[in-house]
């Protein structure tokens, strides 16, 4: 079996691009994927697997911050389980990729559990307030829905942008892409899944939490907006071919 310094270099190789990717996926979870990747590899386990060695991690963060009262302590374990389950993520695919063991069945349960850990999470924020929070009024009970509605448009929309954009595979060759931005990856950042989970570390703070969270969603909100217009500017696009 290869040694971790070669197979290390083989993901690096077979890593996808970084173009659409904030600095937070690019530096910090691609290279902790690729870490566990490795790790999954030499256990001889599958990408499968790892997927559901991620959802663990997750849904098991999550059921913390709906069933403990918020503190620092469940704070810290909430934001390591769902890092941990964030990094997991980037891991099957790139084990996928080193290995020949990926599929239309590894593609579909990856974003079966991407679905259910977008549901999932502002559920556990919903009834976290109901039970735990000393809300100043109930309105704040409608954030985590809002909220929920505007991950699961996004997630939904940009699903589609990318399954119709397949159809322009029979055009012409498009010209050679230019290099990702840094400027954009940065820009990114507010809307990354890994900056989001940051914000779980201030559930020792209730007021705390419910300001960040609150700016979190009127951010991703915005980003909607953008992201929106841009995909259905770029499948229109697709009719002139």
């Amino acid at each position: 079996m290869e040694s971790t310094s070669t197979v290390l270099r083989q993901l690096r190789g077979a890593q996808k691009s970084a173009k659409g990717v904030s600095l937070y996926s690019r530096y910090v979870n691609r290279p902790a994927g690729r870490v566990f990747a490795v790790g999954a590899y030499r256990l001889g386990m599958t990408p499968n697997q790892v997927t559901l060695v991620s959802a663990v991690f997750t849904f098991g963060a999550l059921a913390g911050v709906a069933l403990v009262r918020p503190g620092p302590w469940l704070a810290v374990l909430v934001y390591l389980g769902l890092v941990v389950g964030f990094a997991l993520d980037s891991a099957d695919g790139q084990l996928a990729r080193l290995t020949g063991r990926g599929g239309p069945d590894g593609e579909w349960l990856d974003h079966v559990v991407d679905c259910a850990k977008m549901v999932l999470v502002h559920t556990a924020v919903l009834v976290s307030f109901q039970r735990w929070f000393a809300l100043p009024g109930d309105g704040w009970l409608l954030l985590p829905l809002g909220f929920l509605f505007v991950a699961v448009l996004t997630f939904c929309a940009g699903l589609l942008r990318e399954q119709l954009g397949r159809t322009a595979a029979a055009a012409p060759a498009p010209a050679p892409a230019a290099p990702p931005s840094r400027l954009r990856a940065v820009a990114l950042l507010p809307a990354d899944y890994g900056v989001f989970c940051l914000v779980f570390l201030l559930l020792g703070d209730e007021t705390a939490f419910r300001v960040g969270y609150a700016l979190l969603a009127a951010v991703h909100a915005l980003f909607l907006v953008l992201f929106l217009g841009k995909w259905f500017r770029e499948l229109k696009a697709l009719r002139a071919h």
